[in-house]
This record gives C-alpha cells, sequence and structure tokens, in this order.
C-alpha cells in the first residue's frame, strides 16, 4: 500500500461558504499532482522522500498557494521563505529559513537532507546554498503576484493596533479574503513501507519581518520517524509551543492517529494555534483534521484521488 496526502493550508472562521472562483485552480493542482505522484509511488519509481519533494515543489509553483511563487508579504512588503523535509527511516532531515531568491525552497532543504549536513541554513547562506546544488533563483519582486499585494495593501489599511500580539496582528493563510490559499505541505507512504513529510511557506501576511514560524522546526511543523509523517499548518508560534507535529507521533503510540490528530489540535488551541494538519502511519492509515473553516488538502490511496476544501470532500462532476 502506498499514500501521498498534501494540504494547501488552513483559515478562516464559520461555515464554509462554498468553492470560490479561483478553487478549481487549486483543486485542480492537487488532483494532478496527486495522480501523477501517487501512480509512480505505487509503481515504486518514487521513494516517500521523493514524492513528498515534488509534491511540494508542484505546489509552490502555484501561484494561488502561499510557498513559492505566490508567497505573502511581510510588514515590509518583502517576501521571505521556509521549508522542511525529514525522512522517517533515519530521521535525516533538512530545513531552510528566509530564503528570498529560491524558487523551490523545498529543494534547497532535500539537498540539505541528502547532504547529511547541517540539518538547517538561513538567510543568504541558505539562498547560496540552493544556488550551488542547482535550484534556480530569481528576484525577490519575482515571487510577488497582483494577488498578494493586494492582500497586503489591505492588511495594512485594516492592521490592529501597535504592540498587538503576532497572532492578532499577522492574518493567518486565509482570512479574511473572499479567496483562501496558504501554506503546503505533503506526506507519504512508499513501497518500502518508508515515510516521509514536507512543508514549505511564505508565513503570514504582514509577519514582523525575520519572524519564524513552524515550518522549518523539525517536531513543530514537520516530523517523521519509523512509524509515522506529520505536516502541519495554522498559526506557526501555538504549533511550536506545543511542538505540535512531534506531539502527534508520541500521542500515537499509544492511541489511535485519528485520536492523536485530535489530541494535538486540541493542545495547540488554547496558545491560539487555529489550523490543521496531514499525517500518514506506515500501516496506511492518514488522517487531516483541522479546526478552521477550510482546508485545502487531497490524499491518493487505493489507487484514486479525493480532494476537499471545506468539511467534506468534493464529489466528482
Amino acid at each position: 500500500m502506498v499514500v501521498l496526502a498534501v494540504h494547501g493550508g488552513a483559515g478562516g472562521d464559520g461555515p464554509w461558504r462554498g468553492m470560490t472562483d479561483a478553487d478549481p485552480q487549486r483543486v485542480a493542482c492537487m488532483t494532478v499532482l496527486l495522480e501523477s505522484l501517487g501512480t509512480q509511488l505505487a509503481a515504486g519509481t518514487l521513494t516517500a522522500t521523493d514524492a513528498v519533494t515534488l509534491a511540494v515543489e508542484a505546489m509552490e509553483d502555484e501561484a494561488l498557494f502561499n510557498a513559492g511563487l505566490g508567497s505573502v508579504m511581510d510588514e515590509s512588503g518583502s517576501v521571505s521563505m521556509d521549508a522542511s523535509i525529514m525522512r522517517g527511516k533515519d530521521r535525516a532531515a533538512g530545513a531552510v529559513i528566509g530564503l528570498t531568491a529560491s524558487t523551490h525552497p523545498v529543494r534547497v532543504a532535500r539537498h540539505l537532507l541528502d547532504q547529511g549536513w547541517p540539518v538547517v541554513l538561513a538567510g543568504t547562506a541558505a539562498d547560496e546554498f540552493g544556488a550551488k546544488n542547482g535550484v534556480q533563483q530569481n528576484k525577490p519582486e519575482w515571487f510577488v503576484t497582483d494577488l498578494r499585494r493586494a492582500q497586503w495593501t489591505k492588511w495594512k489599511e485594516q492592521r490592529l493596533r501597535p504592540g498587538a500580539t503576532d497572532e492578532e496582528d499577522a492574518l493567518l493563510d486565509h482570512d479574511g479574503e473572499e479567496d483562501g490559499w496558504g501554506t503546503v505541505g505533503a506526506v507519504a507512504l512508499d513501497v518500502h513501507g518508508n515515510v516521509a513529510a514536507a512543508t514549505s511557506t511564505g508565513g503570514m501576511t504582514g509577519k514582523p519581518m525575520g519572524r519564524v514560524g513552524d515550518t522549518p522546526i523539525i517536531g513543530a511543523g514537520t516530523w517523521a520517524d519509523e512509524h509515522v509523517a506529520v505536516s502541519c499548518t495554522g498559526v506557526g508560534e501555538a504549533f511550536i509551543r506545543t511542538v505540535a507535529a512531534h506531539s502527534m507521533a508520541v500521542h500515537h503510540r499509544t492511541m489511535s492517529l485519528e485520536t492523536a490528530g485530535e489530541r494535538v489540535l486540541n493542545e495547540v488551541a488554547p496558545f491560539g494555534g487555529r489550523g490543521g494538519l496531514i499525517a500518514v502511519n506506515t500501516n496506511g492509515e492518514v488522517v487531516m483534521p483541522f479546526q478552521t473553516m477550510l482546508m485545502y488538502r487531497g490524499v491518493y490511496q487505493h489507487g484514486a484521488v479525493e480532494v476537499g476544501i471545506g468539511p467534506s470532500f468534493i464529489q466528482p462532476s
């Protein structure tokens, strides 16, 4: 059995209001990558680590998700991106913080994983490492789309009082917008019984310069071990404070994957940790819980693809 699951971020309050005009494009992105990579994963031509790398790269290329091209803008109007990846069988990992030029942050993180040391690089050094390893570089303005600039302008106009907390003063990926988009992640189980996880993000609209969320923090936003792989999305500070992704793995030692996911989201909630996660274990079980209005998500298993945004999966037309 093989499994590939992805998420495209979570956010919003209240009941889901249905698909927006831009949602078919996001759904198509997830559907195409799941069908293509899931088939290759099932054929044994991709490892779990390969599959999550390629899945996240595909979503970094989709400007409607908050990673790579189309990343959100910080308080200064600049883009800075984070990513991480982890392989379960040996807990090898790579993470990058504050990239401003690398087209595919997750690929830079993957090169770190493959190299073995160091595990984390930040800023200019991370971009330079990516360039040396063949990751395409672009000028910072290349990552900014008209949609993101409009979102940032709206944040500037509506921003809260000086001194507000990061959770209050920055917008989660999907909040305050008719169109939602967000942080991306993937988890996979391959034919060898190995799991892996990867996550990539542009952060939160209006985030303070230099702010780092949970995405590049191994154990907070991303985790994979011999039994389970996890990728999180939401208000990063709360996921860091509860070490959410690793907590999911710890809880799963004594409870079902579904119960463990619910437990983790309950743990982050008191700290303002609205969001969700995706996880797969080596038995092929997969969960995708979230506590917000929506979470873009999809899964390939048993040779079929399912995608969802609101409470239920979207029924094929």
